[in-house]
């Protein structure tokens, strides 16, 4: 098995795509967004369907 974590935390989230936490945290809440609750205070991003919703909205918010 690969060494390469297959998810992400908020907070990793946070530091991977240089945002703030808040905003992460906003991001995950996102209708669409691949976000896991895997509890009421846990959350988890799967990072290959991260890599695929970034090149599937890349611009999507930019104006």
């Amino acid at each position: 098995m690969r060494n390469e974590k297959l998810t992400l935390s908020v907070d990793e989230l946070a530091q991977e795509l240089g945002i703030s936490k808040p905003l992460a945290y906003e991001l995950a809440r996102r209708e669409g967004f691949p976000a896991i609750r895997i509890s009421e205070r846990r959350i988890i991003i799967p990072v290959d369907a991260l890599r695929s919703w970034l090149n599937a909205n890349a611009g999507v918010f930019g104006g």
